[in-house]
């Protein structure tokens, strides 16, 4: 069967004639020849206007800000995008590590500039080390893909000889790998001779007044009016525990100076006991209430030890406790 045969029998009948074969081939010639008139015209509008824009040097925009990069291409009538960003120590978070096309190569306006963005050095947080064995220190700080640095000693009433005493950087703060954490350890208790400032806090003045008299030191005492430890309760001491005081040295306390406790001052008893295993550990317990937090006890313990405090029921609502700068418990107080 023909083409024409087909198109009579299934198109036309002799009663009505919906379309001519003839027509409809002449509105296809005219569709197709417009379609491609437009494409040539476009082709040819678009050919002018990318040849007739100016041609400039692509700047080089490696190590600036994505607000200075942009700014510089920009006044080319350049534009920018980003590709990604990538892990670099040597060039700083936040500026151009690399660009397409190059510097120095030669594009026309409306070129788009691709660009990537450095994260700086990959970074970790260190751990809080204190309390730990120099040891247990150093394969820590491996885990984290950072490395000990210097390591000096210091005397210490309270820690272990070989118990790290502090660290710089401090525990939980962002720093590239590598970085090296230096880090004071105990000596040990000092020889004879050598005078060391007790830790004295929460306990009773008259402990440090007799030290301080037996010790040769100049002793003063401030008060507190607002504390919530008992009256004569040292809550706070210059200088810090652990550290050397000259012979005839002066030496000061801050004293709890709050009344007795009253019917309406009730007491509320903080008792928290140090797992029995591991190294020992710096805990902190805080105080929170309506005037704002208060550290009520801040001191290394030894595993298994207790702590034992007293807090007036007006003076905090809530206790946080933390173990190596951890938040591990905290108590409603009622």
């Amino acid at each position: 069967m023909g083409f024409n045969e087909f198109w009579q029998k299934h198109f036309s009948n002799s009663n009505e004639k919906i379309v001519s074969l003839g027509f409809v081939l002449r509105v296809g010639s005219v569709g197709l020849g417009l379609s491609v008139l437009t494409y040539f015209l476009f082709s040819w509008t678009m050919e002018t206007v990318i040849h007739n824009r100016k041609e400039v040097l692509v700047p080089d925009i490696s190590g600036k800000s994505s607000v200075n990069a942009l700014q510089s291409l920009s006044e080319l009538n350049l534009a920018m995008k980003i590709e990604g960003y990538e892990f670099n120590e040597s060039v700083p978070i936040g500026t151009v590590l690399r660009q397409v096309p190059g510097a120095g190569s030669t594009a026309r306006e409306g070129k788009i500039v691709r660009v990537v963005f450095s994260q700086g050095g990959e970074s970790v947080f260190t751990p809080n080390l204190i309390g730990l064995p120099l040891r247990n220190a150093e394969l820590l700080l491996r885990q984290r893909q950072l490395m000990l640095g210097e390591v000096s000693e210091s005397y210490s009433l309270k820690a272990e000889k070989g118990t790290v005493l502090s660290q710089d950087p401090k525990s939980e703060l962002s720093v590239s790998k590598n970085t090296m954490v230096q880090v004071a350890v105990s000596a040990g208790a000092p020889p004879a001779g050598i005078i060391m400032m007790p830790d004295f806090r929460q306990k009773k003045s008259d402990e440090a007044q007799q030290w301080a008299s037996q010790s040769g030191v100049t002793m003063s005492l401030l008060e507190d009016s607002n504390s919530l430890f008992p009256g004569g309760t040292v809550i706070d001491q210059d200088p810090q525990p652990d550290t050397v005081v000259p012979s005839g040295g002066k030496v000061s306390f801050t004293v709890s100076s709050r009344k007795g406790v009253g019917a309406s001052d009730k007491e509320f008893r903080v008792h928290y006991e140090v797992s029995q295993s591991g190294s020992q550990r710096h805990i902190r317990v805080v105080a929170l209430g309506k005037s704002g937090d208060r550290e009520i006890f801040n001191g290394l313990r030894d595993p298994g030890s207790k702590i034992d405090l007293s807090v007036p029921q007006a003076g905090a609502q809530k206790i946080r406790i933390f173990e190596n700068g951890i938040l591990v418990e905290e108590r409603p107080v009622k």
